[in-house]
């Protein structure tokens, strides 16, 4: 698990966490990971997988659709690109 180290944080802003993770009932190291995870992967994030399904459902799409859809892809191997 990655480390992270904080430098010249204001004292001000640690005893105010200091003050928001006591009253969370967690320490001060669990409070500020909390704060990252909520900040960088906010709940309310698109999930790329659960929005193409929704689409999927909400078209009618089947999976009898799908499999037509495969069988009639082309597969042959695309060409490299020619820079000359």
């Amino acid at each position: 698990m990655a480390m992270l180290t904080v430098r010249n944080l204001p004292d001000d802003v640690h005893r105010a966490l200091r003050v928001r993770a006591a009253q969370h009932g967690r320490s001060t190291e669990a409070e500020v990971r909390e704060i990252l995870a909520l900040a960088v992967k906010p709940e309310t994030r698109v999930r790329l997988g659960e929005a193409l399904a929704a689409l999927g459902r909400k078209t009618g799409l089947t999976n009898d659709d799908v499999e037509l859809l495969n069988q009639a892809k082309d597969k042959t191997p695309a060409e490299p690109l020619r820079l000359e």
